[in-house]
């Protein structure tokens, strides 16, 4: 019995979608249809997922290996005695949790059996460097030199250079020496005290290590004054705007986000349009729920017909099939949602697809699908399905009885 005139059926409407929504013998090609739409939408949802999971995954390994190589943060000089111990001092007593290494840059050409390399070569405190930076701080132990003429290199370098630890390379400064009535490029062979390995093959290649009183005793620099100050926060994103209060303005202050902004906003940019392409799969399986709808309005006008007149309302006929459409989609967004999350869990779990490490920085596809990717998938996909079944869900509200009746 209805509870009020104006309140639909909603057994009548549950027991009619379920009906419309077994296999009709007399007409198959709705069903196969419908069978299309749901795995269209549940192919979609599966791709997006797992397209996504290795979209950011790839991001957040980058970022995990340019935090480290790049740090969090840098302060840089803009004039040349700006980064001194009196600016580390007045940071460290403002902030006391954070950690700093200052150091000394410059560039250099590496040599050693006839193999050469330029290089940026980093004066550096081995104690404070390897309480911010893991990778030099494994490095830095494999060694025993006891010289401040030693060197911490990558292995890339290394293997180019054929100078295992131990051995010795020679370092070409831009500064000029006096031979005799010439001068020529300052050297200087360096003992090779450590190798590490940030996964990455093009800072391998270029960054190298050594010692604060290296770039004092051969370059003359002044000791207390720095060419930069790294420093290690674990949210740098927070703490720079409050350690900017406290610098000077004869000093800037850069994140490692910053440093690298082109590449994330590219790779933000190549997420964005991946998921949009994606999306249009989605798209296309919708045409099918679209199609099978009206597939099905238009082989059961007389039903319609039938309970037009039986006292079903427009607002039930169209809430059946407004419903019968959200059916077919819900169902392939929880089959798609489903065979997402298996795909990523086999990826994960074994190593199907193996990648260049020295390219990537690391040779496992990297896959971490985020609550927020996921979240833009559903939301998506929710709003085509919900789109997609209105049309018909109108077009059936307005089948007209007397017509359909009088031409049965």
């Amino acid at each position: 019995m209805r509870p009020s005139l104006n309140a639909p059926n909603k057994t009548f409407v549950r027991r009619i979608i379920r009906h419309y929504l077994k296999y009709d013998k007399e007409n198959p090609f709705i069903f196969i249809s419908a069978m299309l739409a749901f795995l269209g939408i549940a192919a979609g949802v599966m791709v997006l997922m797992i397209a996504m999971g290795i979209m950011n995954g790839t991001q957040k390994e980058f970022k995990k290996k340019l935090f480290v190589m790049n740090y969090p943060l840098t302060v840089l000089p803009v004039r040349e005695d700006a980064v001194d111990d009196r600016l580390i001092e007045r940071l460290s007593n403002a902030f006391p949790h954070l950690k700093f290494s200052p150091y000394y840059t410059t560039q250099v050409i590496t040599k050693n059996e006839g193999a050469v390399q330029g290089s940026l070569l980093y004066g550096v405190d081995f104690s404070k460097e390897s309480a911010i930076n893991p990778i030099f701080k494994e490095a830095s132990t494999k060694g025993s030199a006891t010289t401040p003429f030693r060197v911490i290199i990558g292995d890339s370098l290394s293997y180019e250079m054929d100078a295992p630890i131990g051995n010795k390379v020679t370092l070409y400064f831009s500064e000029q020496q006096a031979i005799g009535f010439a001068t020529m490029p300052l050297q200087k062979r360096f003992v090779v005290d450590g190798i590490f390995d940030s996964g990455l093959k093009a800072y391998d290649k270029a960054i190298m290590y050594t010692t604060l009183e290296a770039f004092e005793r051969l370059l003359k620099r002044k000791p207390g004054v720095y060419d930069g100050l790294h420093i290690y926060t674990p949210k740098p994103l927070e703490e720079i705007k409050e350690i900017r209060k406290v610098l000077p303005d004869t000093v800037v202050i850069e994140g490692w986000w910053q440093q690298n902004g082109n590449f994330f906003s590219a790779m933000e940019m190549e997420k964005k349009a991946l998921f949009l392409v994606l999306l249009l799969i989605i798209l296309v399986a919708s045409l099918n729920i679209i199609s099978s709808l009206l597939m099905t309005v238009m082989s059961r006008r007389s039903e319609i017909a039938l309970m037009r007149t039986l006292g079903a309302t427009q607002k039930e006929i169209r809430m059946i099939f407004f419903k019968l459409g959200l059916a077919i989609g819900t169902a392939g967004i929880a089959a798609g949602t489903l065979l997402g999350l298996l795909g990523i869990w086999v990826l994960k779990t074994f190593d199907i697809i193996s990648m260049p490490a020295d390219v990537y920085g690391t040779s496992r596809l990297p896959v971490d699908l985020t609550f927020s990717d996921f979240g833009m998938i559903i939301t998506g996909t929710a709003v085509i399905i919900l789109l997609s079944s209105l049309y018909p869900a109108r077009k059936a509200a307005q089948t007209d009885p007397l017509t359909v009746l009088r031409n049965e």
